[in-house]
């Protein structure tokens, strides 16, 4: 159960071909009505001070991205590379439900992260952005990454004032993750297909996840890359330069989106 959403709970529905005789459909409706309610006004509430971190942002011209994917499917790598590789100043924020490893090796690559527990939280939301945005204090002209929980279903519902968002998906975790999670795909302004240097020992379709992507996200950029070899970052890297003038030194090799 998430503590601050309180998804899993309420919302939460096993699908069955009838209801048992007794079911109180007035009740459940009630419930369900109680369920949106409850929801609208968590989103609401997040949606104004996401708003206020967006123009924070932008009078500051920090460029900030919300990096969102299962557990394991390889954010910090990913950003260990692009912090070594980017020319201007990278704040991150990095969110776990416990533990500041992911903030240690942040720090270790050279930039300057806040870590931000979430407890039984399953996602960062706009207020904890802000609130982590007012202890870094970003260069301004800088690059904010906010590594959110690993999660494939509520960070796709919180807006946190980002530029983009990101999806990263690991060649392990299987092909079918957009259909799966329809939410978080029709969400990213990018997906990242991450650990392609194993491609080969997997079974992994790439036609397939891009198909199921746009199927959700018409026209939605797939790139390629593996954070451990370095194959194809330098197109990651591209497309951080071309969504708001970041710069970066190019010396990795080079792949192209998927299509």
């Amino acid at each position: 159960m998430c503590s601050t959403c309180g998804c899993g709970t309420d919302d939460a529905r096993v699908e069955h071909e009838h209801a048992p005789p007794d079911h109180d459909h007035g009740h459940d409706e009630h419930e369900r009505t109680h369920t949106v309610e409850l929801e609208q006004a968590v989103l609401a509430r997040n949606d104004h001070l996401a708003q206020h971190n967006r123009d924070w942002l932008a009078s500051q011209d920090i460029a900030a991205y919300n990096l969102m994917s299962s557990p394991g499917a390889g954010k910090t790598p990913l950003l260990e590379r692009t912090v070594a590789a980017c020319a201007r100043q990278v704040s991150v924020i990095e969110g776990d439900q416990e533990t500041v490893f992911d903030a240690d090796r942040i720090r270790a690559a050279g930039a300057r992260a806040v870590q931000v527990n979430t407890g039984a939280g399953c996602h960062l939301d706009a207020g904890m952005v802000h609130r982590a945005l007012d202890k870094l204090q970003p260069e301004p002209g800088g690059v904010v990454f906010i590594e959110n929980v690993g999660n494939l279903v509520c960070p796709a519902l919180f807006d946190l004032g980002e530029l983009a968002k990101v999806v990263i998906i690991s060649v392990t975790e299987g092909d079918d993750k957009p259909l799966k999670y329809p939410h978080m795909f029709a969400a990213a302004d990018l997906v990242v297909l991450n650990k392609t240097d194993l491609l080969p020992y997997v079974d992994f379709d790439t036609r397939r996840l891009v198909a199921d992507a746009r199927r959700l996200n018409p026209g939605v950029t797939v790139l390629p890359l593996s954070a451990r070899t370095g194959e194809g970052l330098d197109a990651w890297l591209g497309w951080l330069g071309s969504s708001a003038s970041v710069g970066f030194r190019p010396d990795v090799r080079t792949a192209t989106p998927l299509t």
